[in-house]
């Protein structure tokens, strides 16, 4: 083993924002202090029961494009969630973009920074 994660970055045109959508599907604290990091207008960060998650500034931010190869999504998170329908109101509800729900198990969203993010029935 080499280390151990601290977080996931996810690259944003407004950190705080995409933090606060964030708490808002997976609950947590936005901007806790922590030792690893400081904070300020270019990085916030959500610290969840699982893991934490760091939101940076990119100043020309370019979202991807779900399924389009030439912006790809570069990875994605997937949210467990006990009801699809509950939970895409809720996503909707804190500015979330339906992106594809076609299928019977797994939702496609994008969060207010165009990151796709996944809800899957547990």
């Amino acid at each position: 083993m080499v280390g151990v994660l601290q977080c996931v970055v996810l690259d944003c045109p407004e950190p705080r924002v995409l933090a606060a959508f964030y708490q808002s599907v997976l609950g947590g604290e936005v901007d806790r202090p922590d030792r690893r990091w400081g904070l300020d207008d270019e990085w916030s960060t959500l610290h969840t029961d699982s893991i934490v998650l760091g939101f940076q500034r990119v100043a020309e931010y370019v979202a991807p494009q779900w399924p389009d190869p030439r912006r790809p999504q570069q990875f994605h998170l997937d949210v467990g969630v006990e009801d699809l329908g509950v939970a895409k109101t809720e996503v909707l509800r804190s500015g979330a973009t339906l992106l594809d729900d076609s299928h019977e198990v797994w939702w496609v969203f994008a969060d207010p920074a165009g990151h796709p993010f996944c809800l899957v029935r547990e």
